[in-house]
């Protein structure tokens, strides 16, 4: 027999066991499941449903919504909630646990007035940006039958760094924008809150809690002239050194190939410290930054489909 009912304390060790069951290409740790759910400020308990079979856990989808802002001057996004993450272990499959958990999550996050949910775009603490439909095509089924549709599919890339080196026509590129008076360099600590607000403001708040909680200075490396206008990253995300981002470059001066330098700059960064390996989940395919990895070596890995369900 199977209850499903509200995480409880003590169901931590057999939910990531199930987890690692219930998605194999994307296993999670004890600590990543204390840090980035249990100890988020907007985790409720009754929002993690578990389906429970002989005291051991066997399933699970996780309903939240905003119960604290993402940022400094942002809103708690009222009408929006998220299920980051839902899972059965495959012995289970097949007998409508699934529906059942994530049509629960669904039901917690609608009587708390969410009308919009959204598959798996969480920030700060997402798990994939989007449903996998090639590694997890039931989950993609189940969600296109509930009602979720697509609003885009980003895609998720790595480069190699054996044998990378920074290539003469950005190290000529560098020199024009040197001589116009950009500069490329980590920021001072003094500049970090300058930084923080361009990349809140001109990009995405979470691009901001991201400096703002990075410890290292070093592994960051901006663009500028009189004012901040670009930055790089990396390690800024669960401490993974090889995972780039975010990177940005104010709007206006794209095409000036401040982004090209940024890159190859903190690729070589990277490099120097002995990674081998330069990845990220989440870019569009066919966007600027898109093509901008493309030429630089970056090639897909994944894709994914960010989806959404409104409720009428």
């Amino acid at each position: 027999m199977v209850t499903v009912r509200a995480f409880a304390a003590g169901d931590e060790t057999s939910l990531v066991h199930a987890w690692n069951l219930g998605m194999p290409s994307d296993p999670t740790t004890p600590g990543w499941f204390r840090d980035c759910v249990l100890l988020d400020p907007n985790f409720d308990p009754e929002g993690l449903r578990v389906a429970v079979s002989d005291g051991r856990v066997v399933g699970c989808a996780y309903a939240v919504r905003r119960l604290a802002p993402l940022a400094p001057g942002t809103d708690l996004e009222p009408d929006t909630g998220w299920i980051p993450f839902f899972f059965v272990v495959p012995e289970h499959r097949g007998k409508g646990l699934g529906r059942r958990l994530v049509g629960e999550a669904l039901a917690f996050l609608e009587n708390t007035g969410r009308t919009k949910v959204d598959f798996s775009s969480y920030t700060p603490n997402y798990v994939l940006p989007g449903a996998d439909a090639e590694l997890y095509p039931d989950g993609y089924r189940l969600l296109t039958g509930l009602g979720f549709q697509t609003l885009y599919s980003p895609v998720a890339m790595d480069r190699t760094l054996v044998g990378y080196a920074t290539p003469d026509e950005v190290h000529e590129l560098r020199g024009r924008r040197e001589r116009e008076g950009y500069a490329f360099r980590s920021p001072t600590v003094g500049e970090l809150p300058e930084l923080i607000r361009f990349a809140a403001d001109a990009f995405n708040p979470d691009w901001g809690e991201a400096i703002r909680q990075h410890r290292d200075p070093a592994r960051i490396v901006i663009a500028k002239k009189e004012r901040i206008v670009g930055f790089a990253l990396y390690a800024a995300y669960r401490g993974i050194p090889e995972r780039f981002g975010p990177f940005g470059v104010d709007p206006d001066l794209r095409g000036t190939g401040l982004g090209k330098i940024l890159l190859h700059l903190t690729m070589t960064m990277m490099r120097a410290e002995g990674l081998h390996s330069s990845w990220f989940l989440w870019t569009g395919e066919t966007s600027p930054a898109g093509h901008l990895y493309t030429k630089a070596g970056y090639e897909i890995t994944r894709r994914f489909h960010v989806m959404r369900r409104v409720s009428a």
